[in-house]
């Protein structure tokens, strides 16, 4: 029980310590704290004006926060006096400062399509910052592992991960107890508590959690042997276990599988679907060297044997993936997630290479590797907004100038309509290019092209997707369909309704009296079947009825499921003209979603009406 106590003692006296050693780094997250619990007590129309502020500052804090973090180890670790001390925090002031500043004055973007009305921070800027974040972090990991007689990069690594869960326990612990010492004061004493003090809570216990974080560290000074290193830096029998036994396993599992299926490619050629090959490699690339690391110094026969065949089998990995790379840029280009596979690729072979001829001493040059493709992907010229976007609109220029659409600078429609392939790349293209943020597009090229309607009166086709294999992209899968803007010519009519779906036949009805009677309609969004269906009567008797499989089956077919954005389809495929010997009616939809499930062989439709136009027969 002593020991016990001695432990979370410890661990707050850290937490305490952690103002006197990093007093920039606690400072940047007072501030953060501040500006959260002042967002939340601002209710959203209050906030709304501030909110590119807000979070100008929020990144700010943050970034100031790790790069204080990393520049006052430094400090310590190298010269340990008081000069570099302050120097160290003045910078970690200077950075945040400054940061601010780019972010407020540099990165105000207006959204496009978006009823917002006040500017946000860029896409590219909050991804330089996270960049940032992540760099400095890296480079803490390495100055937390000085000097190598007492530390190295594996145990600076895991020194990071304990402390983070540790200071994640206390503050789930502290948040859910100050959480239900909330709810019972409003249960038993005050009713009237705001529901607002719970997000204060989580705020304050997350600063807290922070500060147990920043202060599990031991004192890096230089020339002073702090014996808490040696307890943040020792792996725990029950996580020995779990790398050695649990999950060494699991990834020598996953390298089997990689392996048999690289030879059944060479028999069979690529048929994996490029995202699902990028994200299992990019996993089994990133969590092998992780777990390579933090088995550095493992003595166990599973353990040897992992770090011996996991950097040799990664290499031979790699060549075909980097093949299945090559398939996927000469079909579809450059495009961001190829974009960042590739740099993931460039890691994880040069790492594997590292650790064949270096071994353990390989950990810091990956790291610098990681860090140095890092700030690559967000500087200007290279980065991921700048050589997909280019290579992307290198692309659509060729496919439409060998069509002859575009001529001198312009977009001209297709006099004859181009071949599949070529409709589906030109769709391909003009879709990532129109949902692009940030970045500089030929003066040709309009980003209303993502509208079905526009893309078809400017290029002289409709937009077209290749047919996607259900089986193998597995999950759930959909269509998103959405009436375009356009003019709807109703002259012929006379009345004009709107109404709500309905799941059973007596709840999505609305009635109105005609020259023959009472008219009664019914749109129920579910039936038996599973299929939407219209009804009208007159005076209780049935005379229209409309059962939308047909209609759905033919939708389907013309706008295969498999697209995550929503398609803006013309007003001819969203609408149906009917007619019965008492009336003419025309049902225009506002938004069709279609949803395959193909492990289940189910198919669900949502459908929403925009309105209905009737016209009564003399």
């Amino acid at each position: 029980m002593g020991n016990f106590i001695s432990s979370i003692s410890g661990v707050f006296k850290g937490a305490v310590k952690a103002f006197e050693r990093y007093p920039m780094v606690i400072a940047n997250a007072i501030a953060f704290t501040i500006v959260t619990i002042i967002r939340i007590h601002l209710d959203w129309p209050e906030q709304e004006a501030y909110n590119f502020l807000f979070n100008c500052l929020h990144l700010s804090f943050a970034l100031g926060a790790i790069f204080s973090l990393t520049a006052i180890t430094f400090a310590q670790s190298r010269y340990n006096n008081q000069k570099s001390f302050v120097g160290a925090n003045i910078i970690g002031l200077m950075v945040t400062v400054v940061t601010f500043l780019l972010l407020y004055y540099l990165s105000g973007t207006y959204p496009e399509y978006s009823a917002m009305r006040y500017q946000k921070v860029s896409t590219l800027a909050t991804a330089r910052v996270s960049a940032a974040i992540f760099v400095s972090f890296l480079l803490f990991i390495i100055l937390a592992a000085y000097p190598k007689e007492e530390s190295d990069f594996s145990k600076s690594l895991f020194m990071v991960h304990k402390s983070f869960f540790i200071a994640l326990l206390y503050g789930i612990v502290i948040t859910s107890g100050t959480s239900g010492v909330a709810g019972a004061i409003k249960a038993l004493l005050y009713k009237e508590l705001s529901s607002k003090v719970y997000a204060y809570i989580g705020s304050l216990s997350g600063f807290l959690a922070f500060t147990i974080f920043i202060g599990y560290f031991p004192d890096f000074r230089k020339g002073l042997v702090d014996k808490q290193r040696e307890i943040a830096q020792k792996q725990p029998r029950f996580i020995e276990v779990l790398f050695n036994y649990i999950m060494a396993p699991i990834m020598l599992a996953l390298t089997l599988v990689l392996l048999l299926w690289t030879g059944k490619t060479i028999m069979e050629g690529m048929k994996v679907p490029f995202l699902l090959l990028s994200s299992i490699a990019s996993s089994f690339a990133i969590g092998g060297i992780w777990l390579h690391i933090m088995l550095t110094h493992s003595k166990t026969g599973l353990a040897k044997f992992y770090k011996r065949i996991y950097s040799i089998a990664v290499i031979f990995i790699l060549f075909f993936e980097a093949w299945a790379l090559i398939i996927q840029l000469q079909k579809y280009g450059l495009k961001t997630t190829e974009y960042i596979f590739a740099l993931i690729w460039i890691v994880a072979l040069s790492s594997a290479i590292l650790l064949i001829v270096k071994k353990e001493r390989a950990h810091q040059p990956i790291a610098i590797i990681i860090c140095i493709l890092t700030i690559i992907s967000v500087i200007p010229f290279v980065g991921y907004n700048v050589l997909p976007i280019k290579a992307q609109i290198n692309r659509l220029e060729n496919l439409l100038q060998s069509e002859g659409i575009l001529q001198e600078e312009k977009l001209v429609p297709a006099i004859k309509e181009p071949d599949q392939e070529v409709r589906e790349s030109i769709t391909d293209s003009v879709i990532f290019l129109a949902n692009s943020e940030d970045v500089r597009l030929p003066d040709w090229f309009d980003k209303d092209l993502i509208n079905q309607n526009t893309f078809k009166t400017t290029l002289g086709f409709n937009q077209t997707y290749p047919e996607y294999d259900y089986e193998d992209m597995g999950g759930y899968i959909g269509t998103s369909l959405i009436l375009s803007q356009e003019v709807i010519d109703i002259s012929e009519y006379r009345w004009g309704i709107s109404m709500q779906n309905g799941y059973q036949k007596e709840e999505g009805f609305i009635s109105f009296e005609g020259n023959r009677g009472l008219y009664k309609i019914y749109l129920n969004a579910y039936t038996k079947e599973g299929i939407p269906s219209l009804t009208i009567s007159l005076n209780d008797k049935e005379i229209l009825g409309l059962d939308m499989g047909e209609y759905l089956d033919d939708l389907l077919e013309k706008y295969p499921p498999g697209k995550s954005q929503p398609i803006y389809v013309p007003i001819e495929d969203m609408s149906l003209k009917l007619e019965s010997p008492e009336i003419e009616v025309m049902l225009v939809l506002g938004n069709v979603d279609i949803n395959v499930d193909p492990q289940r062989d189910d198919i669900n439709y949502w459908i929403n009406m925009n309105a209905l136009y009737i016209r009564e027969k003399e």
